[in-house]
């Protein structure tokens, strides 16, 4: 599955790749070492994810991150 971010808010990316791994909101904050109250906030946002914690999701849950100039 593929999504381009551009078309999308902060915390609805958060909630799509939490939703691709089929976890909970507590099982997937445990899987990266942050708590169920963390990833709820970054859901609703309420408050925002840093690109290092992007990046942690990705290696722990095999996703790849994509940055492509527009021509």
């Amino acid at each position: 599955m593929k999504i381009v971010a551009n078309d999308y808010e902060e915390k609805d990316i958060m909630k799509i790749i939490r939703q691709w791994t089929e976890l909970t909101q507590k099982e997937f904050g445990k899987s990266i070492n942050l708590s169920k109250m963390t990833i709820q906030s970054y859901e609703i946002g309420q408050r925002r994810f840093s690109f290092e914690t992007l990046l942690r999701i990705a290696h722990k849950h095999n996703l790849k991150i994509t940055i492509e100039k527009i021509k």
